[in-house]
């Protein structure tokens, strides 16, 4: 009787805790922390890098955060707790991962901080990501071509519009813009009818289109609605881009401005083959992803990841304080309605089907 009572304790106790421990008797678990399952390319990125790294032999744990900071720690918490060797994560917030990641430390346990940056701690090892300098200057370089506005004589009316104010990669993609754009404006040749030009103002919660076009329908009703043109908009990824093109769809009537974008989402496709957007920065989230898979197998093993770039991701953001991420750097590429059959369908990242 007592044998039996012990068999059925320990029965209990498989069911109670198995969803905990699933992972916990493997020692080739690699932890995917993604920020959302709200825009397509987390999803991309998440579960195409989950395949690659089973096909290469490893357990995945993969977790969405659901753009909330809070589920986010948790579900690295479980993964640390659940025995993870190597954690990869795209955070909410590059701010609030500190506590956590000492947790990650403290076990020995490798960070890969994957297209965002995580900033002010010391346990992130190895950064992955797009040259996002270069989607800045990519965007500011074809407004510039765009208007001609080293010959044309303006002024153009211009607005910007950037992303989350929690992202560090904001601050890479509006001032590379920037760097292009901002002699134009300092010379009035660009002007900004809103006003609305530090990248505090023009930040975008979550990247969130419903937000990115209430503030471009104010913007519209209060400086456009008289029917002055407006010529640009520098927007630094398809989802804030959606919003500017619903927000003009729904009230404006001049010609459409030069509207940039990022990441090439399939639900401003259409806009891009039609015009409306005028460029989209692609980036092919399957090279990094299985860039950041060389990386994660090379930690497993013992061996060194393979970097380009140890100068440029400091991620302490003290006066006085530096500590540079060795990273390693894709490079982006720009898509227009000219091109897009040959950067998103030939290299099979969409079908035409999916397109049409």
């Amino acid at each position: 009787m007592k044998k039996l009572l012990a068999l059925v304790l320990v029965v209990c106790m498989v069911f109670a805790f198995g969803a905990t421990t699933a992972f916990a008797d493997g020692d080739n678990l690699v932890g995917v922390a993604m920020p959302t399952k709200d825009l397509q390319r987390w999803n991309q990125d998440g579960e195409y890098m989950k395949e690659k790294l089973e096909a290469a032999g490893y357990e995945v744990d993969l977790q969405f955060g659901a753009n909330d900071i809070a589920t986010q720690v948790s579900q690295i918490e479980n993964m640390i707790a659940n025995g993870c060797k190597v954690l990869v994560i795209a955070s909410i917030d590059g701010d609030s991962l500190g506590t956590v990641l000492a947790q990650a430390k403290e076990a020995g346990i490798p960070v890969i901080a994957y297209d965002r940056l995580i900033m002010n701690s010391d346990a992130v090892s190895y950064y992955a990501t797009f040259d996002n300098w270069l989607v800045g200057v990519t965007q500011g370089k074809f407004i510039e071509d765009a208007l001609d506005l080293k010959n044309a004589e303006g002024p153009f009316n211009m607005e910007f519009i950037t992303g989350d104010p929690g992202d560090n990669n904001i601050n890479f993609f509006f001032d590379g813009a920037m760097s292009i754009l901002q002699p134009y404006l300092d010379s009035g040749k660009v002007v900004c009818p809103s006003g609305q030009t530090e990248k505090a103002v023009v930040a975008t919660a979550n990247w969130a289109t419903d937000a990115a076009q209430a503030r471009f329908e104010t913007i519209l009703a209060a400086n456009y609605s008289d029917g002055t043109k407006l010529d640009a908009v520098l927007a630094s990824n398809d989802s804030t881009a959606l919003g500017v093109e619903n927000a003009l769809a729904a009230s404006y009537t001049g010609d459409y401005p030069v509207i940039t974008g990022q990441d090439c989402d399939i639900a401003i496709m259409p806009n891009l083959i039609a015009g409306k957007q005028a460029m989209s920065v692609f980036k092919d989230t399957r090279t990094l992803a299985a860039k950041v898979v060389e990386m994660v197998d090379a930690l497993m093993k013992g061996a060194e990841p393979p970097v380009n770039d140890t100068e440029t991701y400091d991620n302490d953001s003290s006066e006085d304080g530096v500590n540079i991420i060795p990273s390693f750097l894709c490079e982006p590429v720009a898509c227009t309605a000219d091109n897009y059959k040959e950067v998103v369908i030939d290299s099979g990242y969409y079908t035409e089907d999916q397109l049409a």
